[in-house]
């Protein structure tokens, strides 16, 4: 009687499951997933992390004319939140984010609503000529809207004359942050426009095509289908416009140099972090007020976010 060997290949790794591939072999899959991450990481260390670490590194320092930089702990952090100046601008932009945001998107979304509607004649053109202010840099749209601004020499300056009529200075201080508004208005409405509506062409038609036959007009098939679709959208929106409003730096730098007394040093968190560390050389006190507002401005952004994804779920 003749025994019959088991096939090669069998035995302890037949018997077992498949066999486990050397361990060498198994670094080096592990090392090659790491080459392929390990030029973004070093990057992100470099432009993310590094600046934020050495920031926080300077916060807890103060340079004096005698003895040098010298360790003060968190007395940096204490200056900033007994700072009126820090407090005024920080109150400044919470007032631009809670007046501006909601007209741009508003607008943004009303427009994404007529472009997804089909009804609107030459959507094509409106599309782009919406987003094209999007497509000018913030330094020459502002060089542009203050021209027009100017009541002596630019577009007030020349209605005024011609029609005898007084229109209030916009860069006056009563007027300049309506101004500054309408300048960032007139340039992102066309990148939230963009975002609602790339959110709005990827909603099932099925759900139109149901809300038809059940009848429901226009303003239902908004209120019930487009809007609930697009909150994710309308979450994602929001939070940039926070991020940037808390950001404001270009349109009032720019606008100083015509409005000195209407824009001061202190106007928003940003220019004031500016002029504290390249016009009054306090480059400590700037990074503390810089790491204060990163803080607040991300967790403004966090609630949001929690706010929008419960309303979600």
């Amino acid at each position: 009687m003749t025994t019959l060997s088991p096939p090669q290949g069998t035995g302890r790794a037949g018997r077992n499951g498949p066999a486990r591939a050397p361990r060498k072999q198994r670094d080096r899959r592990s090392w090659t997933g790491w080459g392929f991450i390990g030029p973004f990481m070093a990057v992100f260390a470099l432009v993310f992390l590094a600046p934020i670490g050495y920031s926080i590194y300077l916060s807890l320092f103060r340079d004096q004319l005698v003895g040098g930089s010298t360790f003060v702990g968190f007395e940096n952090y204490q200056r900033a939140f007994e700072d009126p100046q820090f407090w005024s601008a920080l109150g400044r932009v919470s007032l631009f984010l809670a007046v501006q945001v909601p007209i741009m998107l508003f607008l943004a979304l009303l427009v994404a609503l007529a472009l997804d509607s089909g009804r609107l004649y030459g959507a094509n053109f409106f599309r782009i000529s919406i987003f094209l202010p999007y497509a000018v840099p913030a330094v020459v749209a502002t060089i542009m809207w203050s021209f027009m601004y100017g009541s002596r020499f630019g577009l007030i300056g020349n209605i005024n004359d011609a029609f005898g009529v007084s229109i209030p200075d916009p860069l006056s201080p009563d007027l300049i942050l309506a101004a500054i508004g309408n300048i960032v208005t007139w340039e992102f409405i066309g990148y939230n426009m963009l975002i609602f509506y790339s959110a709005l062409r990827v909603i099932p038609h099925s759900l139109y095509e149901a809300a038809e036959i059940d009848g429901a007009g226009q303003l239902r098939v908004i209120t019930a289908i487009k809007l609930p679709a697009i909150r994710g959208a309308l979450v994602i929106a929001t939070i940039f416009s926070i991020i940037g409003s808390f950001q404001l730096f270009n349109e009032p730098s720019i606008l100083q140099k015509l409005a000195p007394n209407a824009i001061t040093t202190y106007f928003t968190p940003n220019l004031y972090t500016y002029s504290l560390s390249f016009t009054g050389q306090q480059h400590n006190y700037a990074a503390t007020v810089a790491i204060i507002m990163g803080l607040f401005t991300m967790v403004i952004a966090y609630a949001v976010q929690l706010r929008g994804m419960r309303k979600e779920a």
